[in-house]
C-alpha cells in the first residue's frame, strides 16, 4: 500500500471571510478561504486555494501553483468541486482521473466502475456509488469519494490523487521507493551513480531510468546533492 504520509500539507494563510468567483454557478460567492502549501514526494511542490461556501455546502480546491513541466502547467488554475452529501457531515466529489491525450493535452475521464478507482483512493477514502452518496440520479456520474466536512487537507490530497498522480512520470509504487533510494545513498556515502544503479536494481528492483527520476525528486526536496559528475550523496 502506498502511504500518503509523505504528502506534506501546511496551511500558510487563513482568511475567515473572502470572496471568489464560483465558475460552476457563474457568480461571486463569499466564505472562508485558506491557502495550503504542499510538498508531494511524487510530483513536487504545489500551492492550493480552498474556498468554503458554508451556505451552499460547496468547497472548491484550486491549484494556484504547480510543479514545472508541460503536463503539470495545464493543472495550474484547475479546480475540483466538493459538495455536501446526503448524509450530513460529509462532502463528495465525482471521481475523475487526468490523462494526457495524443496531442499532449490534459483531459479527464469519469470512472465508470469501482475497479477503475485507483487503489490508493480506495484504501484511504470511502468510495460509494453516486446515487447512494447523493440520493440523486445523474447519467455519467458513477462513483464518488466521501470526506469529512471540514477536513480540507483530505480534499487537497484528493486533488493530488485524481489530477496529478495519474499523469506523474513516476508511478506511486516507484515513487514510494524514494525512501529506499535515499537510505541506499546514505549507506554508500558518496555514491557513484553506476554503483547506485546496480544496488538499486539488485536490492529494490528499481531500474536505471526510474532511479534517475527518483533522484530528481530527491534533489527537488533537497534530500540529496551531487558533489561532482557521476556522484550523488545525501544532503548534510
Amino acid at each position: 500500500m502506498v502511504s500518503l504520509r509523505r504528502i506534506r500539507i501546511r496551511k500558510v494563510e487563513d482568511r475567515p471571510m473572502d470572496a471568489w468567483l464560483d465558475v460552476g454557478l457563474r457568480q461571486m460567492r463569499e466564505g472562508k478561504v485558506r491557502f495550503y502549501r504542499v510538498w508531494d514526494f511524487l510530483t513536487g511542490e504545489w500551492l492550493f486555494k480552498v474556498c468554503s461556501d458554508g451556505e451552499l455546502g460547496r468547497v472548491t480546491v484550486k491549484a494556484v501553483k504547480c510543479p514545472p513541466g508541460r503536463v503539470f502547467s495545464q493543472l495550474e488554475g484547475g479546480l475540483m468541486l466538493f459538495q455536501r452529501a446526503s448524509a450530513g457531515g460529509s462532502l463528495y466529489d465525482v471521481v475523475s482521473l487526468s490523462y494526457v491525450d495524443g496531442e499532449g493535452r490534459l483531459r479527464r475521464n469519469v470512472v465508470e466502475s469501482l475497479e477503475e478507482v485507483p487503489s490508493v483512493i480506495r484504501d484511504n477514502f470511502e468510495v460509494k456509488p453516486y446515487e447512494e452518496a447523493t440520493g440523486k440520479r445523474a447519467p455519467g456520474k458513477g462513483w464518488v469519494t466521501l470526506s469529512r466536512e471540514g477536513d480540507e487537507r483530505a480534499l487537497v490530497t484528493l486533488f493530488m490523487l485524481e489530477r496529478a498522480w495519474p499523469v506523474s512520470p513516476v508511478s506511486p509504487e516507484v515513487g514510494a521507493k524514494t525512501a529506499g533510494i535515499l537510505a541506499l545513498i546514505r549507506e554508500l556515502e558518496k555514491a557513484g551513480l553506476e554503483e547506485l544503479y546496480r544496488e538499486a536494481g539488485r536490492r529494490l528492483g528499481v531500474e536505471r531510468g526510474e532511479v534517475d527520476r527518483l533522484l530528481a525528486l530527491l534533489e527537488k526536496e533537497g534530500s540529496v546533492e551531487r558533489p561532482g559528475p557521476g556522484y550523488v550523496k545525501a544532503a548534510d
